[in-house]
């Protein structure tokens, strides 16, 4: 191989080198605000039937089970 093939590939690589780094953290950042925003809709909803639609002495599961038809 020439000097100017082997040289383009090295530049090649470490170009996907860096945009494979660059990816990962997009995509483990992107992971991250999404299990935020699920956890924080998780907690709004369970406190939301606990308030609204329990009945006393229910639970959350149970109060959830029941409206939604599953017994």
């Amino acid at each position: 191989m020439s000097k100017f093939t082997e040289v383009n590939e090295k530049i090649a690589e470490k170009v996907v080198e860096g945009y494979k780094k660059i990816e990962d953290g997009v995509v483990s950042g992107y992971k991250k605000i999404e299990e935020g925003a699920v956890d924080g809709f998780n907690k709004v909803t369970d406190k939301c039937v606990e308030k609204l639609f329990a009945k006393d002495g229910e639970s959350v599961e149970e109060a959830k089970k029941r409206l939604s038809g599953n017994k």
